[in-house]
């Protein structure tokens, strides 16, 4: 078994067990079996250089800070172009081939590792200058604190509220004008919070879309090669499928389908070319680069019927 993935399994294990013990007062799992499980975990985090944001071995304290000092962008963040037809992603790969993937809503975030550390984080803010959340960042439901790449890493990724957990928030508020109205709005104002605790406790996900930089590292030219890279070291990523002009329809009539099923808020899609030259050499406009574009589900338009209105 990949040791990443039994790292995350672990931690999954070990903080339910403890979480059963504390809140419920139950042991799902006999304290030797509990300790034997704890030191397989201290052993791969050792191994493998890679220790999670949630792992019962890091001790993240809560801190407040005064403010969110502004920082600029090393690399400027442009915003993507747009489209609802199926057929103009199937013009614009070409005969090239492409990484299509979820278009996660919530908070664009930029992380900085250095030295196999989280040193930094940043919302996208206005694409030139963002906000330092770096407080908030360390206490993400899924982020890794440590990594086994001991060069700079930057990376960009998506700050998500689940469905499941934005319902729990929203079901200990008995006022319902004081309900939130939607995930996107609750994670936006959470990761921007002073006091980090609120961060932890509304379990916000972070989802990795980019990798942005990262030295010395060959990574065959190709984007698909750099999120699989990102997921072995820890990361985990947005959902993507492999896509030609051919398979286009096909691919985004399965987006399509399985929606539903996500537990992260999704407004649609976003197309990249896999050859990273390739993209990159393309530029960009003064609003969008070349290398990417969006596509958004076409709106639905039903009848309903006027019953009543109430001033």
């Amino acid at each position: 078994m990949d040791r990443v993935v039994r790292i995350k399994e672990l931690v999954a294990q070990l903080n339910k067990a403890g979480e059963t013990y504390y809140q419920e007062n139950k042991e799902i799992i006999p304290n030797i079996e509990y300790d034997e499980l704890y030191d397989e975990l201290v052993s791969l985090e050792e191994e493998t250089g890679i220790v999670l944001s949630n792992s019962p071995t890091a001790h993240v304290g809560y801190e407040t800070i005064g403010d969110l000092p502004k920082e600029k962008h090393e690399f400027p963040m442009l915003s993507l172009d747009k489209t609802k037809d199926i057929d103009v992603l199937a013009s614009w790969i070409k005969d090239k081939s492409g990484m299509l993937s979820w278009k996660l809503d919530g908070l664009t975030i930029v992380l900085t590792y250095k030295e196999g550390k989280l040193e930094k984080a940043i919302t996208r803010g206005n694409g030139i200058t963002g906000e330092v959340i770096t407080n908030n960042a360390r206490v993400f439901a899924n982020l890794p604190l440590k990594i086994d790449y001991k060069g700079e890493l930057v990376l960009r990724g998506e700050a998500v509220i689940k469905y499941s957990d934005f319902e729990r928030i929203n079901n200990e508020i008995p006022d319902i004008d004081a309900k939130y109205k939607n995930p996107r709005n609750l994670c936006s104002g959470t990761v921007r919070q002073l006091n980090n605790k609120i961060a932890f406790e509304r379990k916000v996900n972070f989802y990795a879309f980019a990798l942005v930089k990262a030295e010395g590292v060959n990574f065959n030219n190709s984007r698909i090669s750099q999120i699989e890279w990102i997921r072995k070291r820890g990361f985990e990523t947005v959902g993507f499928k492999n896509v030609d002009s051919t398979s286009m329809k096909e691919t985004v009539s399965w987006f399509g389908e399985n929606i539903g099923k996500n537990d992260s808020p999704s407004d649609g899609l976003v197309l990249i070319y896999d050859n990273i030259n390739y993209g990159q050499s393309l530029g960009a406009t003064s609003k969008f680069p070349r290398d990417a574009i969006a596509f958004k589900w076409k709106d639905e338009v039903k009848e309903t019927k006027l019953e009543a209105i109430e001033w």
